[in-house]
């Protein structure tokens, strides 16, 4: 299967057929072609060529799946930068890409050096033809936190994105007939390879609702008519906790989709019983192209477990050696098959440990059960998972200890009702320090995102230690109680 073709294929095939939608805009097939042509022509008329990078950062809306295929069209790597980046962080992602041209909504952007367009410039009429791409061309770069706090791109190539979405079409029973209602981000694997690839190479269409509000979900549900969508456990809370009566219109929707983070069994439950869908939760990474085991929809579904290995991939758990385990006995996670990455953009070595005799070691404890589905037990790195994005505490720390009065920082993960998880920070000063808590807050908000600013600063005399010297992160997590649900 070849994206760079796709929306070509489709308009050849079905001309006026929906393909594609957001809040303002509605694409059928032989318009997104269109579109598509006009937006390959303009990347062209700037300068790119094949095998170049470029960056996009726009919220969920068409333009950026036009830029998505535009790229394809003409050879030529993605890179999606989450739209609420700060500067600085953007800059780190579009310059460790080697990104040629930036797009953004007006035009505007963070990095000084790389030439940046807006979306109005996605129009052009310099013809283009369509390439045809090795299977281990790259097709998109999408950054991942690393266990040191430095953001590392992941690279997936088309290969992968085939695999992946055969996959899911097999596993799913996805069809011409579906209609995804996208509420992921577009920077995300999940919202780009399950959300739309997915349902594109079936013949489907898809529907983009932009940032999720839970109290128009389903009225967008209602309106729309989708057959299925994918979310994260946040949006899961978030919804079961509707008033007692909201009772929505769900006959379109034949299943729900949820992965990013584990999901309380008795949540699944509670969603499935008050809102009449079948759930299947499942478990993946960036670095395996988005998921590696699903809740089947047909037959046994275990809620608390993430399912089965999916089509053409192999799942296993190993000791610290490297054994494979029998099932029932608890190890690392690891993966192998067509969907798991080229490797770590710039970074070799940990490639090197990442990618180990063909198998993916992912980092997360597991075990499977007697009927091979997959249990998550723990993870091996201290990331905190907040609402479906991932947040590495290092990153945290290391702003904070830029403070001249800090001693020692810790930052570890709160239970929260909706989030899943929210970053918590402790930290103890050097002697005669005069910062507070607001102060070393200012300081992250210069810094970092939003969304990975900790809820909150516990200043304290001593951080504590295990017996090797090292701040013992368990005691700091099992003094935490969960924040209440809003």
């Amino acid at each position: 299967m070849h994206f760079s073709t796709l929306p070509d294929d489709r308009a050849a095939a079905e001309p006026d057929a929906p393909a594609i939608a957001d809040d303002t805009t509605t694409l059928t097939n032989a318009q997104l072609a269109e579109r598509v042509r006009a937006a390959a022509g303009a990347l062209v008329d700037h300068g790119v060529v094949g095998g170049d990078v470029v960056a996009v950062q726009l919220a969920n809306r068409v333009e950026l799946l036009l830029v998505l295929f535009a790229a394809w069209r003409i050879g030529v790597t993605v890179n999606p930068l989450n739209p609420v980046l700060t500067g600085a962080e953007a800059t780190h992602q579009v310059l460790d890409a080697r990104s040629v041209l930036l797009v953004t909504a007006d035009g505007t952007g963070p990095v000084e050096g790389v030439t940046t367009i807006g979306v109005a410039a996605l129009d052009s009429t310099t013809p283009t033809t369509p390439a045809v791409p090795a299977s281990d061309d790259l097709a998109l770069l999408i950054y991942t936190s690393g266990t040191t706090g430095q953001p590392k791109g992941v690279m997936l190539t088309h290969a992968n994105l085939d695999a992946m979405t055969e996959s899911f079409i097999e596993w799913l029973d996805i069809t011409s007939d579906d209609h995804s209602m996208l509420v992921l981000p577009l920077f995300h694997a999940n919202g780009i390879v399950l959300g739309t690839l997915t349902p594109l190479r079936a013949g489907g269409r898809v529907s983009i609702t932009g940032r999720f509000s839970r109290d128009r979900f389903f009225a967008d549900v209602e309106r729309l008519r989708p057959t299925y969508f994918s979310a994260v456990p946040a949006i899961y809370a978030m919804l079961s906790a509707l008033p007692d009566d909201v009772h929505p219109d769900t006959s379109s929707l034949r299943m729900a989709v949820c992965g990013a983070a584990p999901m309380p069994a008795q949540l699944i439950r509670r969603f499935e019983e008050r809102f009449g869908l079948t759930l299947v939760e499942g478990y993946g990474l960036s670095e395996t192209t988005c998921a590696s085991t699903i809740n089947p929809l047909h037959g046994t579904r275990k809620p608390g477990t993430v399912g089965l290995p999916l089509p053409g991939q192999r799942v296993d758990v190993v000791d610290p050696e490297g054994r494979h385990l029998p099932a029932g006995e608890v190890g690392e996670v690891v993966i192998a098959g067509p969907t798991v990455m080229a490797g770590y953009l710039h970074k070799p070595e940990e490639t090197a440990r990442s990618i180990v005799d063909g198998w993916l070691r992912t980092g997360d404890v597991g075990r499977f059960d007697e009927d091979g589905y997959l249990v998550l037990v723990d993870r091996v790195k201290d990331m905190i998972i907040r609402g479906g994005e991932n947040i590495y505490p290092k990153e945290i720390e290391s702003v904070l200890y830029r403070h001249p009065d800090v001693l020692e920082a810790a930052v570890v993960g709160r239970p929260d009702d909706v989030l899943g998880e929210v970053p918590t920070a402790f930290v103890s000063l050097r002697p005669g320090a005069t910062a507070d808590a607001e102060a070393l807050l200012d300081l992250c908000r210069g810094v970092l995102s939003a969304y990975k600013l900790p809820v909150h600063i516990e200043l304290v005399g001593e951080l504590p230690k295990n017996p090797v010297g090292k701040i013992d992160k368990p005691a700091l997590r099992r003094d935490l109680s969960p924040t209440p649900m809003s």
